[in-house]
């Protein structure tokens, strides 16, 4: 089968920062579903991981990045039964296993969801990292309940990003929170409203901006972009056993011990723990693809797709990643095959 990757971690103006090859289209066994890509969408966590993957070395195999697939079940494994062939199906991924950026892909049939039958590949293929993180971050980690929360306050750092856009979505449409979204552009503001923001503020002066909004405190916060760079501020405005929670990294050790007077939880958000460590409600992630699905079909949840590149090719892949990099993506960027 064809597939793209890279052997060394190179900047991605880079001629070989990305490189077509051929490899033997892989068999299922075990929970593992063969899918025939169609399309996929390009995060944040590719760009890292193939900046970071091989510095200092050459891999002997090109390594096949690719998280967010979509694509049409063409053969499954013996303990497969969510799915038969024939099936068109949307996932996430798994980071320790190879990627979606191939005409064909192993997935385990336990993290991956039915298609939403109203959007096209491109739109649905958007979804499925962003949807989950922001599902687990809100549901999982908040443990947001809709009844009894309805109508408390959730700051979302980095609206317009691909986290961020459907995390409006479901903090408003399905959670019934009051959404504060953050942006500094004005085509970012203008994004965050078409998804549903109540108020969007500018990051670069939060606690003013919050202010003006009618806010000095919230009652959640959701962290997209940069942990370090908002922690002190995050600490003053999130209120009394409120919850942070962040899906970024930490370059250096945060200082919890500012949470405590106030009693508020901190968690990290991080898709891949489920298909990492295979927990024991690894199903969890299926029914939540299903749900969102559902959702989308019925019209209460949009795709948050804003760029696609046609066609299956290093160029495209070099396009998408550079957008990635450049911090101004807007949405979710996918390449259809």
């Amino acid at each position: 089968m064809k597939a793209i990757g890279f052997r060394r971690s190179l900047p991605i103006t880079e001629e070989e920062s990305f490189i077509a090859f051929d490899t033997d289209k892989p068999s299922p066994s075990g929970f593992d579903i063969l899918v025939e890509v169609a399309a996929v969408a390009v995060n944040p966590v590719d760009f890292k991981v193939r900046q970071n993957a091989a510095k200092d070395i050459v891999l002997d195999s090109p390594k096949i990045l690719g998280y967010d697939g979509l694509g049409t079940v063409v053969e499954v494994g013996d303990k497969v039964s969510h799915f038969e062939v024939g099936d068109e199906v949307y996932y996430a991924g798994d980071i320790s296993r190879s990627g979606s950026n191939a005409m064909y892909q192993l997935m385990d049939e336990r993290i991956v969801g039915e298609k939403p039958k109203t959007l096209s590949a491109a739109e649905a293929v958007a979804l499925p990292l962003t949807g989950l993180t922001a599902w687990e971050a809100i549901f999982d980690r908040m443990k947001v309940d809709p009844k009894a929360d309805k109508g408390k306050s959730i700051l979302i750092l980095a609206g317009a990003g691909g986290v961020g856009s459907i995390a409006i979505q479901i903090a408003k449409q399905i959670a019934g929170l009051t959404v504060i979204a953050t942006a500094s552009r004005d085509e970012t503001e203008r994004w965050c409203k078409s998804m549903g923001a109540d108020h969007v503020v500018n990051h670069h002066e939060l606690k003013t901006s919050l202010k003006q909004v009618g806010f000095k405190e919230v009652d959640y916060v959701l962290d997209c972009v940069d942990i370090n760079g908002y922690w002190e501020t995050l600490v003053d405005i999130v209120k009394p056993q409120g919850h942070i929670v962040t899906i970024t990294g930490s370059e250096k050790p945060l200082n919890l011990m500012l949470l405590k007077e106030k009693s508020v939880t901190f968690s990290w958000e991080y898709m891949f723990t489920r298909s990492l460590y295979t927990t024991s409600d690894i199903l969890k992630q299926q029914q939540i693809l299903n749900e969102l699905a559902g959702l989308i079909d019925q019209g209460l949840i949009k795709t948050t797709l804003n760029t696609i590149f046609n066609g299956f090719s290093v160029d495209n892949f070099k396009k998408a990643h550079r957008l990635q990099e450049s911090g101004k993506s807007i949405g979710k960027t996918v390449i259809v095959f």
